[in-house]
């Protein structure tokens, strides 16, 4: 049985031991998206630091349909926060590739996140600041995240909790529930993340906790999924040289 409130107040103190180690006056900095997990770890942040120690960074590209959901979380947990739209970063990158040269789809898809944890860097270095991680165990599970985009950070409190354990911690911090139950999407596409994955968090979830799941083909997607997106979760490879 998951216990949200022990697991919260776990996480709370683990960002408290990690900022009296490696910042102990500094803010933590992260980009909030309007969805639970930047949500939650902004909510988990304010309860472990203070509200003054916690900003949040919302970064539209153009126009974002759901950036009313982002700015409630910032006026809800009533924390700093700065909007900087990066349209024209990520379009001056496209325009400024060699005539000739095609970015891929997938490269189109993952620049603007790519753009916005430079953004948040940038912010959080400017504040001698600490970058929170907003990725889940159920995402990074399956590589459901842009390398040097969202998978980074200087601290992860959600790397290893599952979608519905970050659902059941959103609740024990009284986040709102619009907030907690936003259907997921990547942001970058107009397709929610279960459409892009070809399975639900459900089953996912229960497939990571359990290791049961009925629908084969699910599980062999999951399975491919997580043993080639396994390198994301690991340092990069450093050649060995030894004098």
């Amino acid at each position: 049985m998951f216990d949200a409130i022990k697991v919260k107040n776990d996480v709370v103190n683990w960002i408290r031991e990690f900022f009296e180690a490696n910042g102990k006056d500094s803010p933590a900095v992260l980009g909030i998206s309007g969805g639970k997990d930047s949500s939650v770890v902004a909510a988990l942040c304010v309860e472990a630091l203070g509200k003054d120690r916690v900003v949040g960074v919302l970064m539209p590209n153009g126009e974002q349909a759901d950036i009313d959901m982002a700015k409630l979380l910032v006026e809800h947990l009533g924390i700093k926060h700065y909007i900087i739209n990066i349209k024209d970063a990520v379009e001056g990158l496209k325009n400024a590739m060699p005539q000739g040269f095609e970015l891929s789809k997938q490269s189109l898809i993952n620049l603007p996140p790519r753009i916005r944890m430079s953004t948040v860097y940038a912010v959080s270095q400017s504040l001698n600041g600490r970058v929170a991680n907003t990725c889940n165990l159920s995402e990074d599970w399956v590589g459901y995240s842009t390398r040097y985009g969202d998978s980074v950070g200087d601290f992860s409190p959600l790397g290893k909790l599952t979608v519905a354990e970050v659902k059941e911690i959103g609740r024990a911090l009284s986040l709102p529930e619009v907030i907690i139950e936003k259907v997921p999407s990547d942001g970058l596409t107009d397709k929610t993340d279960e459409d892009n994955l070809g399975f639900t968090y459900a089953v996912l979830d229960k497939y990571i906790r359990t290791g049961e799941i009925e629908d084969l083909q699910a599980k062999e997607r999951i399975d491919r999924l997580h043993k080639m997106n396994l390198f994301k979760l690991q340092l990069m490879p450093v050649f060995e040289y030894e004098p």
